[in-house]
């Protein structure tokens, strides 16, 4: 039985995912967040690093998740309401891959990874053993990317790992515990305009600006998130802190690349721009990884 005080934590990694910027992160968060404030909405959940900080330490009457990458929502429902079977599934992947050889393991992965593509369109039956592979494919994959071709197949490679976790049990409990009773939507973030309202926090993390024209090499989904994009959810922020809720956003800096660029300053002039130091996870060039700005935007 697990306890209050057994965290839980993100069950995948995640390119981009906040867990290094969860200090600068939590100075922004509402001061009465579990008083006055007892909503929460995280509309770009991703791997969940913030939601998950705010689900193991805030007692909320409602929290919204959601995400347009099907198969990684599809993966937070099946923890939510079936992670048994979940790990039963993930317990049988660690032990036949961990058991076998690097040139089995190769072969493995890469037979996975195609019966991942094949079986996105599935029915709910088989949504047990789709979020199994996704999971399995994270934990193996190189870095954690996701990644996705024109066809919208994943087509990240192997990563090289000695004993990777493709099974955290106990974790997979405790997030199932914690998401009980949040509300997991698969679709753009204009969804959630019918939750958020004046007793709201509500944290946007969207696919960041690239710094530069060759940045940008991790396709997240087929359909791209450009200036327009970003543009049209700055409407959407403003919006829903003309309602009342309490906004934080995050983004890159442009000025990293650009000290002129100012594109996100104008954006979001309204509101307050901190800039905070995080470290590159991945870059194609090795000497430009490192520490770079990020901006947290929030309206309070």
């Amino acid at each position: 039985m697990l306890t209050e005080m057994q965290p839980a934590k993100p069950f995948v990694k995640w390119v981009g995912g906040k867990g290094q910027l969860l200090n600068e992160i939590r100075k922004k968060y509402p001061a009465d967040l579990g008083g006055r404030v007892k909503k929460y909405a995280e509309p770009f959940v991703g791997g969940g690093a913030v939601l998950f900080d705010i689900l193991n330490n805030y007692q909320l009457d409602a929290v919204y998740i959601g995400d347009i990458n099907k198969e990684l929502i599809k993966t937070y429902q099946v923890i939510r309401d079936n992670v048994d079977s979940l790990i039963d599934i993930l317990g049988e992947f660690q032990k036949e891959y961990n058991s076998s050889s690097e040139v089995k393991r190769r072969e493995i992965y890469y037979n996975k990874r195609s019966l991942y593509n094949m079986q996105k369109s599935a029915s709910d039956d088989e949504r047990v053993r789709l979020a199994a592979l996704f999971i399995f494919l994270n934990r193996t994959c190189f870095n954690g990317l996701y990644r996705v071709n024109t066809k919208g197949d994943f087509n990240v490679p192997q990563g090289r790992y000695s004993n990777p976790c493709i099974c955290d049990e106990k974790n997979l409990l405790a997030v199932s515990e914690k998401l009980r009773d949040v509300q997991i939507v698969c679709g753009d973030y204009s969804l959630s305009a019918n939750f958020i309202d004046g007793d709201t926090f509500v944290y946007f993390d969207p696919p960041y600006r690239p710094l530069s024209t060759t940045a940008n090499f991790t396709t997240y989904s087929q359909n791209g998130f450009g200036d327009d994009e970003q543009i049209k959810l700055a409407e959407f922020i403003n919006d829903m802190s003309n309602r009342g809720a309490y906004v934080l956003a995050s983004n890159s800096d442009p000025k990293n690349a650009d000290e002129n660029d100012n594109f996100f300053d104008e954006l979001y002039s309204r509101h307050k721009i901190l800039r905070v130091e995080a470290s590159r996870a991945i870059n194609s060039d090795s000497t430009k990884r490192g520490k770079i700005k990020e901006l947290l935007i929030t309206n309070v």
